[in-house]
Formats: structure tokens, C-alpha cells, sequence
């Protein structure tokens, strides 16, 4: 069969089919059968004719959040005046004037909105047609709603997030049933030196905002930004090498600049995943730790509100540790910290850091909390600080650890339990390979592997 050429009258008929049997789709989510929105434990693996497959596994994604298809709204996540702070210090803030004169401009006058949200669903900022604009907020999809899946169900911006990549939403296979008269294009942004996920840029609209040229300006648009942000950290980095007097005179500018409304073009984080010597990065410049030095940011980033000394030195010392142990490791990490960035040197009493810290720890449990189980796993590189045995990190490694095999033998594929089978901890994992052999196809060319796999494992637990 020869595909349809888009605007053919092949085309739309084969759009009018999906969206019957999108709507179709929907009895089903009302009525009391298992895809039902409030027979969540029943959801995986029931089929609706004719929804495309990611559509499909999306609505199943939103049955198990409990995410209510009746409500006309997305909840509202942050105030204005939350809103406006955490656009300021955002990564992506940096990058709005590429979006805005290759997205924005054009929409105006086009009935399009543009969209960008934060790595977990969250809208920082939409414009565009004024008069859409009007219309949209009639169903929350405003700056500071949250359209993840968990909190809407399927939409463009959600669930390019939960899978990864670019996706497409048309009418009735959004979710939530005050989206049917919306189509929208999405394309995941990532972090163009660390691959992290920064957010998401969608296209929102008739139509038009799910033709093909629609994808394809997005998906350039991203790239284009991608690439300034790499230039404009490539340029901030060479000036801070040339000119150390300038560097501090530049970094100033910058904390004043961000104060007006720039934006930082870095989001300060700790990798502490499937090493024992955890990487800071603050405003584009990296050190290794030491391993103690390691421990005490990794528990202090996961307890904003920070730690008394007797508290950090439970979560530290797996033996009899004292406020006298710790007092020369701050002594220590404050003056590394010092020659990194004055403004990331803890406070104490209690100890606590002055900026956010985003652990790679952190951003595997976000994704796991919205059900993106496969950005997870992409993101996740082995356990938290494997030879810590402090007993915050023990707690913070099998918490994360468990959660993510938790989420990938509920809700994973064949590819991702595959994926998953390869990681260290997961070695000598017989209920993953077994779940993995069920889900592939009986020709598959991966069953011998597992199969050969889980013949050792047997030898070796017998002997």
C-alpha cells in the first residue's frame, strides 16, 4: 500500500479514522471495562482498535496516574510570583529570544500557540495568537500549569516528555476530553553538552499544528537553540579562561542580569550515578569530589531545607560519628566549594545549601514519578554512590534503585527490560530476564541471549 500524501484526500480520510477511533477509545475510558479511568490496576495491555500504539500505551500511562479525562482544567503548579523566579534561574530562559523569533513571530495572526514547560511537564511560557491564547486558557493551558501525563494524561508537551521524543497529539487522542478541539506538535529539549532533559518546546493549534512541516520547524527550531546555548557557554567559558579579572567583573554582571530577568545558562548539578566520586557542576564549571565531600552534598541537595549537624552525621556515619568528625570535612568542602563558586558554600545551623542542586538521583525519581520510565533509565548510569556506605546514601541508592525496577517490570517493554538487564546491579536478575522473554516475539534473535543468561544464573544458584 502507498502511504497517504499529506493533503491528499487519502490523508484526511485517514485522519478522520484515527479520530473515530480515537473517540471510540473514550466509551471505553467512560465505561466500566478495564481501560476505564477508574480501573487503574487493570489498564496494561488492553488494546483500543485502531489508536495508534503510543497513544494507546499513553492513555494506559494515564489511567494508572488516576489522571481524570472529565476535567475540563490542568491544574494551575505554580503562582505568578513563583512563576516569574523560576523562569529567571531556568536554563531555557536563556534561549527564548531563538524561540521567539522562530516560533513566536510567525504565530501571530496564525491561530498557533508556542509552548515551553520544564523537564517535568510544567508551562514556563506560552504566546502567540492572541485570540487562541484567550481560548486556550479555558482549559488551563497557561504559564505555570502542569501538563505532564500524570497530571493531565496525553498531550503533546507530556507525553513527548514521558517517552523522550517528538511526538504529534490529534483532537479526541488527547486524554483529557476539553483538548479534543486541540492538535499539538512537541519535541523534547535536551541539554546540548550533558544530554539531561532541560524541557519542552510545542506547538499548539488546529490542524495545521500537526502537519508534517509543523514537526519539521519545531524540531529545527529546537536544534537551533541547542546550538546557541553550546555557543553562548562555549563564549562564557573562553572569557572566564582569558580574563580572570574580567571573569569576576562578568560574573557579577551575570548575577545581576539574572536577577532582571536573563536567566542562567547552566542548571547547577551533582553526578553521583554509577560513580564513587560524585562531578559538581555550578554555572558551567566542574571538580570531582572526594568521596566524604561526595556523601555530604549528595544528602544535603535531597534535604533542601537542610540538616542539623546531629542529623547529618546519622545519614553520614554508619558508625559513631560526631559533629567533631564533621566539622573539618565542612571546613574542607566550604574551601572547595569557595574556589568554585562563593555562592554554592553551605550555610550551617543547620548545614544547608544556599542554591538548588540537581542530583542525577533526582532527576531519574522525577521521570519515574511521571511515568517516564525510559528517560529514566536513559539518565540512570548505575547506583547512587555504589561503595558509599554511609546510611543516607544506602536509603537515597535503594530507594532510587528499587523504584526504578519497580517501574520498568510494571510499565516497561521487552527493549527496556533489555536495557535494564545490562546494568550492574542487575547482573543476576532472573525476574527481569524472564519478564523480558515473555514480552518478546517467539523469533526474536534476543531470546537466545537471555535464554543462555538465565541458564547460568540457574547453574550458579544451584551450585
Amino acid at each position: 500500500m502507498q502511504p497517504a500524501v499529506p493533503g491528499s484526500a487519502d490523508s484526511v480520510d485517514a485522519a478522520a479514522l484515527l479520530q473515530r477511533h480515537a473517540l471510540a477509545g473514550h466509551e471505553l475510558l467512560a465505561g466500566p471495562g478495564p481501560l476505564s479511568a477508574g480501573n487503574s490496576g487493570q489498564a496494561n495491555n488492553v488494546r483500543v482498535p485502531g489508536l495508534r500504539s503510543l497513544v494507546e500505551e499513553s492513555w494506559q500511562r494515564s489511567v494508572q496516574f488516576r489522571a481524570n479525562p472529565d476535567n475540563p482544567e490542568a491544574p494551575l503548579a505554580m503562582d505568578q510570583e513563583e512563576l516569574e523566579e523560576y523562569r529567571r534561574q531556568h536554563p531555557l530562559a536563556t534561549i527564548m529570544p531563538v524561540i521567539h523569533r522562530l516560533l513566536v513571530l510567525p504565530s501571530h495572526d496564525s491561530g498557533l500557540l508556542v509552548a515551553v514547560g520544564d523537564e517535568v511537564g510544567r508551562l514556563l511560557w506560552v504566546e502567540g495568537d492572541a485570540v487562541t491564547q484567550r481560548r486556550a486558557e479555558g482549559m488551563m493551558f497557561v504559564a505555570g500549569a502542569d501538563w505532564s501525563e500524570a497530571s493531565v494524561g496525553t498531550s503533546a508537551p507530556g507525553t513527548a516528555l514521558a517517552l523522550g521524543r517528538s511526538i504529534q497529539i490529534s483532537g479526541a487522542e488527547h486524554y483529557k476530553r476539553s483538548v479534543h478541539p486541540w492538535s499539538c506538535t512537541a519535541v523534547p529539549f535536551h541539554d546540548p553538552d550533558s544530554g539531561a532533559l532541560l524541557g519542552v518546546v510545542d506547538i499548539t493549534g488546529t490542524e495545521s499544528a500537526v502537519a508534517p512541516h509543523t514537526l519539521s520547524l519545531v524540531e529545527a527550531t529546537v536544534a537551533a537553540a541547542q546550538a546557541q546555548l553550546r555557543v553562548e557557554r562555549l563564549q562564557l567559558a573562553a572569557a572566564r579562561q582569558a580574563a580572570p579579572a574580567r571573569r569576576r567583573s562578568a560574573a557579577a554582571a551575570g548575577r545581576t542580569a539574572s536577577a532582571a530577568g536573563t536567566g542562567s545558562l547552566y542548571r547547577n548539578s551533582l553526578q553521583i550515578l554509577g560513580r564513587d566520586q560524585a562531578l559538581l557542576s555550578i554555572e558551567g564549571r566542574t571538580v570531582a569530589l572526594s568521596a566524604r565531600h561526595s556523601e555530604i552534598l549528595a544528602l544535603l541537595s535531597v534535604h533542601p531545607d537542610g540538616l542539623s549537624a546531629e542529623e547529618l552525621c546519622t545519614l553520614l556515619y554508619p558508625g559513631e560519628g560526631t559533629s567533631m568528625t564533621l566539622r573539618p570535612e565542612m571546613v574542607r568542602l566550604r574551601k572547595v566549594l569557595q574556589q568554585l563558586s562563593p555562592e554554592a558554600v553551605p550555610g550551617s545551623r543547620p548545614y544547608r545549601l544556599p542554591m538548588d542542586l540537581m542530583p542525577d538521583s533526582g532527576q531519574v525519581l522525577n521521570c519515574l514519578q511521571r511515568g517516564a520510565h525510559r528517560i529514566a533509565l536513559e539518565i540512570y548510569r548505575g547506583a547512587v554512590l555504589p561503595r558509599s556506605e554511609a546510611p543516607g546514601i544506602v536509603e537515597l541508592r535503594d530507594r532510587v534503585s528499587s523504584l526504578l525496577r519497580e517501574a520498568v517490570l510494571t510499565d516497561g517493554s521487552a527493549d527496556a527490560l533489555l536495557k535494564y538487564a545490562e546494568l550492574p546491579e542487575a547482573k543476576d536478575d532472573v525476574g527481569v530476564r524472564i519478564a523480558a522473554l515473555k514480552l518478546l516475539p517467539p523469533r526474536s534473535p534476543k531470546r537466545a541471549a537471555l535464554v543462555a543468561d538465565l541458564e547460568r544464573l540457574e547453574t550458579e544458584l544451584s551450585a
